[in-house]
């Protein structure tokens, strides 16, 4: 292929800039004889985004006792150090095994043992621990644990970001499951280089989920589900929303008659989810259920539309069971597309709508969250132009929500801020305007789908590129007996 010509799966943005440094590669390149690969440079590229990330905290450290930085003005909050001192991580207790006269650690378990790993390493660096600490040997030892987190969450980014490349097939030692010569392991550059991440990954630990979801894609595109299963239900250990990965593989697998491949994944995932949790369950019950009553009593809370709604004067009554229906009726709709779809979704766009209908409806939209669906949407629809808008609502929430709690948007003669309010729904907004683009590729995957849409000269892709064993797969009978009794097309892989 000549050079400067775009390649199928390319978008506009990525033909312009491939322009300016000699062109993609041709088709019968050697990728791996070439260091600068799409890995190496996404890889590069993240510790380059994540030290940037971490000099733009600088600011929020607290270095003498009793001065603290105004960390919401300086847009450089961070949980870490805080709950540190604020869980009892300071005073040397082990997660949920210890009590003391603190809050219970509200995340779950995966989430806990891996604040107990970094204690540790705090303390062999030579952090003072222990219940009678002076203030200033506090502040001196959150200020070491959050070094110490720098490092451990930039690993778990890089994580992340190697998994990511190497999913979808097309760089070099990722299976090829078609003839087509996609390039799409440069898409994990959106990661890399995301001001989502740069802004927010210091937040909290969510990098440890998206690290192990992001696994979980991996192994499942390369037809290793229970591998796959076991980083899901990880992640789940860590954060709740991988276990949401489920119910659209689910419906996958079995439009797919791949219902054993499936029961591996589950079986996986329990157990991976069983191993860290259950010495927990165990012998400390009621510290394990602190993250569940801890949010099932909440309210509409920061980045909820719920929020808003009562900042406006309307609170939502009953609300856990108004948002559980609303997801549900979401996910129903999201099922059914799985099912009457033209042809079998692909698993990273299914996962982007349910991931997204749960924050947009969940009692709490935290800024760090955007972590969780940032991954997922370039699954979904690489292409840079939905990743401006997506990264555009999150810059604006971003900055919103820190005037929100500094009340630097609050009008000068009173009232509500209202620019919060705007916030909020620009960045679901921008949210939905995605998730419309990807159930419109659904609906039209040969002409609209990044990662389907035929090309001149080797046409059609015939199926999800990361659908590992769901690659090929024909729809069951019962699908197909559907379609044609409500008169649809089937198109299914050919």
């Amino acid at each position: 292929m000549a050079a400067g010509t775009a390649r199928p799966g390319n978008d506009g943005f990525v033909a312009m800039i491939s322009q300016r440094i000699g062109g993609p590669l041709g088709r019968h390149a050697d990728t791996a004889s070439t260091w600068f690969g799409p890995v190496r440079v996404s890889l590069l590229a993240a510790t380059l985004a994540w030290i940037v990330g971490a000099i733009q905290k600088l600011p929020c450290q607290v270095t003498v006792a009793g001065h603290f930085p105004d960390s919401y003005r300086r847009l450089c909050y961070s949980d870490i150090p805080l709950l540190y001192t604020g869980r009892g991580l300071a005073d040397g207790n082990i997660p949920y095994l210890d009590h003391g006269n603190y809050q219970p650690l509200e995340y779950p378990v995966l989430t806990g043992w891996l604040l107990e790993f970094e204690r540790r390493i705090t303390a062999l660096l030579g952090a003072p621990v222990g219940p009678g600490l002076t203030a200033q040997q506090a502040v001196d030892a959150s200020r070491l644990f959050f070094q110490v987190n720098v490092v451990v969450l930039g690993l778990l980014f890089l994580v992340a970001v190697w998994a990511q490349a190497r999913t979808i097939p097309g760089v070099h030692g990722v299976p090829r499951p078609y003839g087509v010569d996609h390039v799409r392991g440069w898409d994990a550059m959106m990661l890399a280089v995301s001001p989502c991440v740069i802004l927010a990954g210091f937040i909290n630990w969510d990098m440890l989920p998206i690290a192990l979801t992001a696994l979980g894609f991996m192994f499942w595109a390369r037809s290793r589900p229970t591998l796959a299963g076991a980083m899901f239900g990880l992640g789940m250990a860590a954060k709740l929303y991988p276990v949401l990965l489920l119910g659209p593989l689910l419906l996958l697998c079995l439009r797919g008659r791949r219902m054993g491949d499936f029961g591996r994944t589950l079986l996986g995932f329990v157990i991976a989810w069983l191993i860290p949790n259950l010495p927990v369950m165990v012998l400390a019950p009621s510290q394990w259920l602190a993250f569940w009553t801890f949010n099932s009593d909440r309210g509409g809370d920061l980045g909820s539309i719920w929020y808003v709604l009562s900042l406006a004067g309307h609170p939502v009554p009953h609300l856990n069971l108004v948002n559980a229906v609303i997801l549900i009726l979401l996910c129903a709709g999201i099922g059914w597309l799985i099912i009457s779809a033209p042809r079998r979704p692909r698993f990273g766009q299914v996962a982007y709508l349910v991931i997204a209908a749960f924050l947009i409806t969940n009692k709490v939209y935290s800024p760090q969250y955007v972590l969780w669906l940032l991954p997922l949407l370039i699954l979904a629809r690489p292409r840079w132009r939905e990743w401006w808008i997506f990264t555009f609502g999150e810059i604006v929430y971003f900055l919103a929500i820190w005037g929100h709690l500094d009340q630097t948007l609050t009008p000068g003669g009173g009232g509500p801020d209202r620019i919060y309010w705007l916030a909020v729904i620009v960045r679901i907004a921008c949210e939905v305007w995605v998730g419309i683009m990807i159930i419109r590729d659904i609906l039209d995957p040969d002409r609209r789908d990044p990662l389907r849409e035929r090309d001149t000269v080797y046409g059609p892709v015939p199926d999800d590129p990361g659908g590992g064993v769901l690659y090929g797969a024909r729809d069951a009978g019962w699908v197909v007996r559907l379609r044609r009794w409500l008169d649809l097309t089937d198109t299914g892989p050919r």
